[in-house]
């Protein structure tokens, strides 16, 4: 596993043994699993995934090391059969050249093992110079051990380098920042944040994050290239510099995921920079009768669709290229991902952008589609209680509950508080930042001491109030509203 991670480092990072098998358990796991998965562990599900293969592999390699002192052919085939399970992995999510990691990892591993056996313990049972050669057999055993342990190592952290090192390239090429937006961002008005609730901007780094990527892509911007096709009059391919070069728009904006709970934390509101897609649009000429954007990410050969008419509209989608004002980091997309103001992450918001294709439903399903997603899946109107948490004292000199709604490319119209399932009340609404963004809220508590439930639910500006009826996250989102319990001094 060493050396295939090492090698992997070198041709694709993605076609590490260990990430192939994990990309393709992913791929292979029914939805509901997935849905547990990420319920659970939140962004821990995709470490814990890893860990646990790992832990499998251990148990592998000892039953496989029992079964080599009597049958080291057996022993010999199984390691061989790993290294062939990962590459029959890895090339299912990209070029040939992904089965190297596996194939240099099965070569390694026999070799290893036959390394080890020339040196095993020799069957002795009496006899000094039995013992002796018991004892040399025994050491030889041990250093042929310790070496492959010690190559093992070396290999590892060799990937480990070389994969810093070329972090730091693309960080170098961050560092150059982005041009100036040929159209800046309003400045949000006084009073969008209420004190207490979630930051309004987020902070990069605290972003959330979902994605099917065990490891975070890292792309060369020199070298990468973004193709738009499909049913145009003029395919382009454009250059991380073609990007730059256009005029770049910027824009507040609320991004939510379809796996978020009521109640959940998989909301975020970033100021992004990037091409707005109506430019894109008039290069290639779009012919009639277009319906979806086929996006394809270099993330293990993740595709997203996208409703045409979403991208055509008005509304502010873009391939973007910065959040908050920098460049995107790896881990949110970069070096350009969309993004589509309405519509949940997974129609919407492909990161490690490679390809848009212009085409319709009836000729390309996306990844989460032939898993029984929904097709089309505008942003639902959501509400959340963020102060106090759920189970806490709400303090006597600052009784105040309060939260954040959002119905992105709608907005949010009111929004309402009860306590103990009695009367409605209206909280009072926070500064509006635009239909694109959350609207946070609150409300002053002025009843009883002692332990209370509190309720919330919003209305857009379309007059649709929150449902009460819970729902499931899949395949469409989660509906209902959003409940706490709390402790009124």
């Amino acid at each position: 596993m060493g050396v295939g991670h090492l090698v992997a480092s070198l041709v694709n990072p993605v076609a590490s043994p260990l990430l192939a098998v994990g990309s393709a358990l992913i791929d292979a796991a029914p939805t509901p699993a997935k849905e547990f998965a990420v319920r659970t562990f939140g962004t821990n599900d995709k470490p814990i995934l890893v860990s646990s293969i790992g832990v499998v592999l251990v148990v592998f390699g000892a039953v496989v090391g029992l079964i080599a002192w009597r049958r080291p052919r057996i022993a010999s085939v199984a390691i061989g059969l790993l290294g062939v399970a990962g590459a029959g992995a890895a090339v299912t999510r990209g070029p040939w050249t992904n089965a190297i990691p596996s194939v240099a990892a099965g070569v390694v591993g026999v070799a290893a093992l036959h390394l080890m056996l020339t040196r095993r313990v020799a069957d002795a049972t009496a006899g000094s110079a039995l013992d002796a050669a018991k004892g040399r057999s025994r050491r030889g055993f041990l250093a042929a051990l310790g070496g492959t342990a010690a190559v093992a190592a070396v290999a590892a952290a060799g990937g480990v380098v070389v994969g810093r090192a070329r972090d730091a390239a693309s960080a170098a090429r961050r560092a150059l920042g982005l041009p100036a937006p040929a159209s800046a961002a309003k400045a949000l008005p006084e009073g969008v944040q209420v004190p207490g609730v979630s930051t309004f901007t987020t902070p990069a780094a605290d972003f959330y994050r979902v994605d099917i990527s065990l490891v975070t892509p890292h792309i060369d911007a020199s070298t990468w290239t973004l193709t738009l096709d499909g049913l145009v009059d003029r395919p382009l391919t454009l250059t991380y510099d073609d990007l730059l070069a256009m005029p770049l728009v910027e824009r507040d904006i609320t991004l939510t995921c379809v796996s978020n709970e009521v109640g959940g934390p998989y909301v975020s509101t970033g100021r992004w920079s990037g091409v707005p897609f109506r430019d894109l649009i008039a290069r290639v000429g779009v012919h009639p009768g277009v319906d979806q954007v086929y996006s394809y990410s270099l993330d293990s050969n993740y595709t997203c669709s996208t409703p045409f008419q979403a991208l055509n509209d008005g509304r502010d989608a873009m391939v973007v290229v910065g959040l908050n004002g920098e460049p995107l980091a790896d881990e949110r997309g970069y070096p350009a991902r969309m993004l589509v103001p309405g519509l949940f992450g997974f129609v919407s918001a492909t990161k490690w952008l490679q390809r848009i294709e212009f085409t319709t439903y009836a000729a390309r399903t996306a990844y989460w589609t032939t898993r029984g997603w929904a097709t089309d899946a505008p942003i639902l109107t959501q509400s959340r209680i963020d102060v106090p948490r759920s189970l806490t004292t709400l303090p006597k000199d600052k009784p105040v509950i309060a939260g954040v709604a959002w119905a992105q490319h709608r907005g949010i119209a009111k929004v309402e508080i009860r306590i103990d399932e009695g009367d409605w009340k209206e909280a009072k609404l926070a500064a509006d930042g635009g239909i694109d963004l959350w609207r946070q809220w609150s409300y002053v508590y002025d009843g009883p001491a002692g332990l209370h439930s509190a309720q919330v639910r919003a209305t857009d500006l379309d007059g649709h109030t929150q449902p009460e009826q819970r729902t499931k996250v899949f395949p469409s989102g989660a509906r209902g509203w959003h409940q706490i319990q709390f402790t009124s001094e």
